[in-house]
């Protein structure tokens, strides 16, 4: 991939190297569309993403899966418990692929190898990268201008997929609704003794989820939301002492744990922008929403995200309309929005569930779990719609090319 020393011209820049970045651009490119990369190198990332099965068949459309897959580990089963010391206490619940269907509902992988096998898939399609950040984006009846350290890009449409602190979203003048809660994330990897047997355990506290989620061989990426002292606590702790702490909160399920160089520390909140595109700029991942790390949501709305917006780029341009018009982001926003809102309605929802001392509450968490353990087509058609939403369905994630 090449450095710009001049200005560039384009169709579409995606501004931002992460997985739903470089997603955006590669569906685009393969789509034909002329596509300018704009990100620096990216950061060492030990953090893993559980892809699920839309996500995976959206990768292997765009020629990037068989990559991915020595890396990656299959997930069979959910397993929820409750590990609260409430009196009203939800059933254990277990949720298996092969009852809709699924060999898997997804896989788990260090976000390390995605976004090399997305690199390697954006060199070989010959996308230009310009390895550096964006400084500034203007927007204007005919297009946009990225300005850059040694000179500036012109395009049509801007695709904003640089996180949650997006300069494109600033740019477009977009707001965000946001609401932070009371609680920390400890990531890391693992290795245990005993085998994960490809199934995911999640623990239920007072604090928010332990999640433990396999990785290949006997590994294991975890989640552990507590409340921001706790974590920072654990956070601090030697290595040994870690582990030992770790294994404890998952009850020996694994036996002997291990912790593994290149833990992380991240405070949850929501965010959803106001809208998801404006002014020849299209929002995609932490751009347009941030989501706590439950239920493997976050990553996998981005890659929708994405392959939506290729979709629809690729449609305008094959019509010889304007890629980056009015219509075509108002048509992406109205697609993209209703997944969104209904995912973060949810997330927030259950994190609540947790974290409130209201006796009702608790109740009818429990009773809701338990009748998804013991209704068979209730339970079946929750699992459908958390791996591939029925409402959002773009063509990469149903196997089509864009």
């Amino acid at each position: 991939m090449s450095t710009a020393l001049e200005s560039k011209m384009a169709e579409v820049a995606v501004i931002g190297g992460g997985p739903a970045g470089l997603v955006s651009a590669i569906a685009l490119a393969a789509a034909g569309v002329d596509t300018l990369l704009i990100a620096p190198p990216a950061e060492d990332d030990h953090r893993t993403t559980a892809l699920l099965a839309g996500s995976v068949t959206a990768l292997a459309t765009l020629g990037v899966w068989d990559a991915c897959l020595p890396h990656a580990a299959p997930l069979v089963s959910i397993r929820l418990i409750d590990d609260t010391r409430r009196l009203l206490r939800a059933p254990e619940v277990t949720f298996a692929a092969a009852e809709i269907g699924l060999e898997a509902f997804g896989y788990n992988i260090e976000n390390r190898h995605l976004i090399a096998a997305l690199q390697d898939r954006a060199a070989q399609l010959n996308i230009p990268r310009i390895a550096a950040p964006a400084l500034d984006v203007a927007s204007d009846q005919a297009g946009a201008t990225v300005t850059l350290d040694d000179g500036l890009a012109r395009v049509r449409l801007v695709v904003g997929a640089d996180g949650r602190h997006s300069l494109c979203r600033a740019a477009a003048g977009i707001g965000t609704n946001r609401y932070a809660y009371p609680q920390t994330a400890l990531t890391l990897n693992l290795t245990h003794c005993r085998p994960h047997h490809a199934a995911a355990t999640e623990f239920h506290t007072e604090h928010g989820p332990f999640t433990l989620v396999p990785l290949p061989g006997r590994r294991s990426s975890l989640v552990c939301v507590l409340d921001p002292a706790g974590a920072a606590a654990l956070f601090a702790m030697a290595d040994a002492e870690l582990s030992i702490a770790i294994e404890r909160r998952a009850h020996a399920l694994f036996g002997n744990m291990h912790v593994e160089p290149g833990r992380g520390l991240f405070p949850l909140a929501v965010e959803t922008a106001h809208t998801l595109a404006r002014d020849r700029i299209a929002l995609v991942g932490e751009a347009a929403h941030v989501v706590p790390p439950i239920g493997a949501q976050g990553l996998n709305l981005g890659l929708r995200d994405a392959a939506t917006l290729g979709e629809i780029v690729a449609d305008a341009r094959r019509l010889g309309a304007d890629v980056g018009s009015p219509a075509v982001l108002s048509r992406y926003n109205a697609q993209r929005r209703a997944d969104v809102t209904s995912r973060k309605i949810a997330i927030d929802l259950l994190n609540r569930s947790l974290l409130t001392d209201f006796f009702p509450v608790h109740g009818a968490r429990g009773l809701s779990l338990f009748l998804v353990d013991r209704i068979g087509p209730l339970r079946r058609a929750l699992m459908r719609e958390g791996v591939i939403p029925v409402a959002s369905r773009p063509r990469l994630m149903r196997g089509e090319t864009v």
